[in-house]
C-alpha cells in the first residue's frame, strides 16, 4: 500500500506538498499490508517532522530528499538493515532518530547505538535518549561506518523478490504491529475511561458479519485512539468539534427513523 498524495494533504491540513511540514502517519492503517510504500517523501521538500512508528516500512530511500526533516519517529517497523541509514547521513538537520525495536537493532544494543551515531554525529536524541560526547567518541571505535546503500533484489513485477519474500511472510510482523496497537489503546482506553461497545449493539447481524464489522471497527479504533496521543491541545479540540457534529448528524438520522 502507498501512502497517498491524498491521504497526506488531508493528515498535514496542508493545500500542496511543499507545504507540508509535519507528518503523522503512526500506526496507519494503510500500511497494515506489507510492505509499507513511503515514496512520496521524495515529494516533500520542506518537511521537518515525520512520524511513522509501529507500521511495516523497511526502505528508507525515499527519506534522502527531505532536506529540512529535523525529527525521524520510525519506531516498531520492518527496518532489516542498518545500511539504510545511508539514505538518512544526507540529512543535514536531522537531530532526532527513533528508530528502536527494528530488525536492524540485532541483538547487541551497544553496537546498534555506536553505528547509528558513527554514521548520524549530529544526532542529539536517539531511541528517546540524549546523545552524549562520550557517546560520539566511542561511536568512532565501536561503531561500523556505512558506505553504500542496502543492496536491493531485482524486481518481479514491480516488487523487489525480497519484499515479495516479506509480503509472503506478513502474519507475524502484521500480528505484532496489531498486537502493539492493542497494547498501546488499551492503555489509552483506561486513560481516558473508555468502555467497548457491547456485542449485543449488533445483534441484528449474521454471526460472520458481525465478526467482520467488529474486526474493522477495532481496527479503526485502535489506529485512532493511538494517534490521538501524537496530538496537541489545538489538534484535539478540532477532534472534539468534529466528533460531537458527528454525534448531532447521528442522532438526528435516528429521530428522524423513528
Amino acid at each position: 500500500m502507498r501512502l497517498s498524495r491524498a491521504a497526506v494533504l488531508a493528515q498535514a491540513k496542508a493545500a500542496a506538498l511543499d507545504g507540508v511540514r509535519r507528518l503523522n502517519c503512526c500506526a496507519n492503517l494503510l500500511f497494515l499490508s506489507l510492505p509499507a510504500q513511503i515514496s512520496i517523501c521524495r515529494d516533500l521538500p520542506n518537511i521537518e517532522v515525520i512520524t511513522f512508528s509501529v507500521n511495516g516500512i523497511s526502505d528508507l530511500e525515499p527519506l534522502h530528499q527531505c532536506q529540512n526533516l529535523s525529527e525521524l519517529y520510525l519506531r516498531r517497523n520492518n527496518i532489516r538493515s542498518l545500511d539504510e541509514l545511508f539514505y538518512l547521513k544526507t540529512l543535514p538537520r536531522l537531530r532526532v532518530l527513533w528508530l528502536a525495536e527494528n530488525p536492524c537493532c540485532g541483538p547487541d544494543p551497544h553496537r546498534y547505538r555506536m553505528t547509528v551515531l558513527r554514521n548520524l554525529p549530529c544526532l542529539q536524541k536517539l531511541d528517546n535518549q540524549a546523545v552524549t560526547e562520550e557517546e560520539l567518541s566511542q561511536a568512532l571505535v565501536d561503531g561500523v561506518e556505512i558506505t553504500a546503500p542496502p543492496a536491493r533484489s531485482p524486481l518481479v513485477n514491480g516488487w523487489s523478490s525480497t519484499a515479495c519474500s516479506t509480503a509472503g511472510a506478513t502474519t507475524e510482523p502484521q500480528g505484532q504491529l496489531l498486537s502493539c496497537c492493542l497494547e498501546d489503546t488499551s492503555k489509552t482506553q483506561d486513560e481516558l475511561d473508555m468502555k467497548l461497545v457491547p456485542r449485543d449493539k449488533y445483534s441484528s447481524f449474521s454471526t460472520q458479519e458481525t465478526d467482520c464489522s467488529c474486526k474493522k471497527t477495532s481496527n479503526v479504533l485502535d489506529a485512532i485512539l493511538l494517534l490521538m496521543k501524537e496530538l496537541d491541545a489545538e489538534e484535539l479540540e478540532i477532534i472534539q468539534q468534529t466528533v460531537a457534529r458527528r454525534l448531532q448528524a447521528l442522532q438526528k438520522k435516528e429521530l428522524q427513523e423513528e
